[in-house]
């Protein structure tokens, strides 16, 4: 800051007398008193002067009093000289006081406008620094200011980002409790289905789907424990930031609570006072720039944050979505192959409820078979009887008249087609208990094979799909109600 005018070099000399000023009180003793100090001894001088150190008209009038010392002393010396100071003495010494008075009035005149001039200039000086001061104390409150509202504005990015992301945090949380169910569907369906008899034990597509989607959903769930694990992660860094913005708003707000006071004294203010060496004293950690780049390392910092954050939200949203889509479609996917082999089921059970039937009429249609087998060897009985014994009877005949005839002929052939009818009928006989062996056995496997079904048919319909009704919805999935 420059100042208007510039300061005189003042010179100021002192008058070549004994006295710098002259005496200004009006008593007696104020006037120029020569002290003697003389060793009074004979022999010697009265006085002991530097004529070196005196100026040759002080010398004279020193003469001149230890002259008139000496007739003061001694008076024997009155007469001889009777006059002490010539009127040059005179003249010249009232004209040294004049010239001494007005050097003398010129310097303290000099000197009194040089100190006006000085303290003036000094006080314009002082008024104009601390008008500067308090410029750059509103300057610097400004900044403050305009910090604060930058740190308030990101805070309040941050709180809602946080609560955003918390937000998203529970959904996960009650979408990751949300599988836990039908997990435990999955998993009983396939017990259950483990209880299958027999030839219905069969690893089929249901089987592989159910496990296909116990598969899905542990995936889905390991993949929303490692979004929640990060989750939390991010919000434990979303709060330092948000510690740190706030540590640093309320040091904005001391400094300005504490600049905005400074702002505000005046030289009339209260509490000012003087606090010694303060000026030497240095306590401040930072600069300019490193004070605005902390906050801006921190601003940004936070923004990074909530960037991190964001991307985080969406990426949690994308996952919610997608496993519901999986864990959906599985499960349709599931029900499907339930319903189909539910379906397959039945209608093989059907079937063998036809053929059992049909098995059954056949049992007792072979079962009248054997009956009327039996009944025609019982039949054949008689006449075989009847062709033997008369052929039995014949054998008596006497003598020639055993003769091989042709009712000989005939009943041979009777007896022999009788036999062989027998043979016959008993083979079919045979044949007819073996087929109503093969047939009971029939029945029996089909009986066995309907309890099979049956069996299957209730684990599928009965246990499984029972359960699986109460599959959650998908907003319960995506982590809403």
């Amino acid at each position: 800051m420059e100042l208007m005018g510039s300061t005189l070099t003042a010179t100021y000399a002192r008058p070549k007398t004994s006295h710098f000023l002259p005496a200004i009180s009006t008593m007696a003793s104020s006037y120029r008193n020569t002290q003697l100090a003389p060793t009074m001894s004979h022999g010697a001088n009265l006085w002991r002067t530097s004529s070196a150190a005196i100026p040759s008209s002080s010398v004279q009038r020193e003469n001149l009093d230890l002259v008139r010392a000496k007739t003061m002393f001694y008076p024997s010396n009155r007469s001889v000289l009777t006059t002490r100071y010539t009127p040059d003495d005179w003249y010249k010494s009232n004209n040294n006081y004049y010239r001494e008075s007005e050097l003398s009035r010129k310097s303290a005149e000099r000197l009194r406008k040089d100190t006006i001039r000085l303290m003036q200039e000094k006080e314009q000086l002082t008024r104009w620094t601390q008008e500067a001061t308090s410029k750059n104390i509103g300057e610097r409150l400004n900044d403050i200011v305009f910090w604060k509202s930058e740190l308030s504005h990101e805070i309040d990015n941050m709180v809602t980002e946080i609560a955003a992301l918390s937000e998203v945090k529970r959904r996960l949380e009650r979408a990751l409790a949300e599988t836990e169910g039908p997990l435990q569907v999955s998993q009983e369906c396939l017990y259950h289905r483990e209880k299958r008899m027999s030839i219905d034990l069969v690893h089929d597509g249901v089987e592989k789907d159910l496990i296909k989607e116990v598969e899905v959903i542990k995936s889905c769930q390991e993949r929303m424990r490692r979004h929640l694990e990060r989750a939390v992660a991010q919000l434990a860094s979303n709060r330092a930031a948000q510690h740190e913005l706030e540590r640093d708003m309320s040091d904005k707000v001391t400094a300005q609570r504490i600049d905005d006071r400074c702002h505000h004294l005046r030289n009339t203010s209260d509490g000012i006072g003087y606090y010694r060496g303060i000026d030497r004293l240095d306590p401040s950690i930072s600069l300019p720039d490193s004070w605005s780049k902390f906050s801006d390392d921190n601003i940004l910092h936070s923004q990074s944050e909530r960037a991190t954050s964001h991307k985080l939200r969406d990426e949690i949203e994308i996952l919610l979505s997608t496993t519901s889509n999986e864990m959906w479609n599985q499960f349709n996917n599931v029900n499907v192959s339930f319903t189909s082999r539910i379906s397959e089921t039945a209608d093989t059970k059907n079937s063998l409820q036809t053929h059992l039937a049909k098995t059954l009429q056949e049992i007792f249609q072979t079962e009248m078979l054997i009956e009327s087998l039996k009944k025609a060897l019982r039949d054949k009985e008689c006449p075989l009887k009847v062709a033997q014994t008369r052929l039995e009877e014949r054998t008596r005949r006497p003598n020639v008249e055993l003769c091989r005839d042709n009712p000989h002929h005939r009943l041979v052939n009777e007896v022999r087609e009788i036999e062989d009818t027998i043979h016959k009928l008993r083979e079919r006989l045979m044949e007819a208990e073996g087929t109503l062996q093969t047939l009971v056995k029939t029945k029996v496997h089909l009986e066995h094979d309907l309890s099979i079904k049956a069996n299957s048919l209730f684990l599928d319909q009965e246990k499984c799909m029972s359960m699986r009704k109460s599959f959650p919805s998908m907003p319960r999935l995506v982590g809403y109600t």
